[in-house]
């Protein structure tokens, strides 16, 4: 099944209103590839009414796991971030596993929270370099996508992206070989159609880890790599166009 390739930027800790808009800017549509951007919080309402007339999409790059408004200092709720335009939202990523501690549990709660407010999660899986090298992959992003599907039900999964990201390739200029990645999408992919053929058949699987432009076109040509969850080339207007146009080349409607 041909499915339509999905780029993300996710700005990380990155950015300002004046670098915001010159970057917004220079981002145009690119046939048959659709475009998530994912600012931090503090501009995301600028940034929605900068793409307010483009095809070009909102993403949040985490979200509180409280279901109700209260007492949570420094925390912004699933409801916020549809208000503020986003619709879909990064959860489970690497960064918040290992400088944050999240946890499979902690993401899984994040993901109902979406859930409820009919947004979107982008869910990061992903394993480190000790995992890999003690051949536990396939264990390590079983147990993160599982986490979710116990807590949010099998659906939650025709709604959702999936990215997955080795974090040991995450800024350090080391990339997993494309068939190396490709055989994990694959594996998730399976894993998915044990719940169900058609939203595994269906499902967007993203790989992120150091993707740049040189390396974007041999990983796009895998049959179950649907995209990028693009770090910081994305915030480098040529280099993330190239990536999408990559991205646009490798696709086959």
């Amino acid at each position: 099944m041909s499915r339509v390739k999905l780029i993300v930027g996710n700005w990380k800790m990155n950015g300002s209103f004046a670098a915001n808009t010159t970057l917004l800017s220079a981002l145009t549509a690119v046939p048959a590839v659709k475009i998530i951007v994912a600012p931090p919080f503090v501009y995301l309402a600028s940034s929605y009414a900068q793409l307010t007339d483009s095809t070009i999409e909102l993403a949040a790059q985490n979200v509180a796991s409280e279901a109700q408004q209260g007492a949570y200092t420094g925390e912004v709720s699933a409801l916020m971030l549809a208000e503020l335009g986003a619709k879909y939202v990064i959860v489970g990523h690497s960064e918040r596993r290992q400088y944050y501690g999240e946890t499979d549990a902690l993401v899984a709660q994040k993901c109902l929270r979406l859930q409820e407010a009919g947004l979107k999660p982008i869910i990061c899986v992903g394993e480190t370099l000790a995992e890999r090298e003690a051949g536990q992959v396939e264990m390590v992003v079983s147990r993160q996508l599982k986490a979710v599907i116990d807590s949010c039900g099998i659906d939650l999964l025709a709604q959702a992206v999936i990215a997955y990201e080795p974090v040991w390739a995450i800024g350090t200029g080391k990339t997993a070989t494309p068939n190396d990645a490709q055989a994990v999408h694959q594996f998730l992919r399976q894993l998915v159609t044990i719940y169900d053929k058609n939203i595994a058949e269906k499902l967007s699987i993203l790989y992120g880890g150091s993707v740049k432009a040189d390396n974007a076109a041999s990983l796009f040509a895998m049959p179950d790599i649907d995209g990028a969850l693009v770090g910081g080339a994305s915030l480098i207007a040529n280099d993330f166009l190239a990536i999408c146009h990559a991205a646009n080349a490798s696709y086959v409607g």
